[in-house]
């Protein structure tokens, strides 16, 4: 590994470790707080809608890219038509 990727790594391990960080304690800080079943329902129904949604997309972008449609354009001339 080159001098850069170290450098890149140990930047994103620090950024992944405050982030870490962040989310106990801001967790730890609201303190109790009971969450009704609409609440959780609408919570879990909102993960899996947005897993769905970023599984469909991911897939349209490999499907689009192996099919040949992220090719880049070109000019047809009437003898090619």
């Amino acid at each position: 590994m080159s001098k850069g990727n170290i450098l890149i790594a140990a930047v994103l391990l620090i950024f992944l470790g405050l982030a870490v960080w962040l989310m106990f304690a801001g967790w730890n800080s609201v303190g109790d707080i009971q969450m009704s079943g609409q609440a959780i329902t609408a919570m879990v129904g909102g993960i899996i809608f947005s897993l769905i949604v970023g599984c469909g997309l991911m897939f349209l972008v490999f499907y689009s890219s192996r099919s040949g449609y992220d090719e880049p354009g070109r000019l047809m001339t009437k003898d090619e038509e």
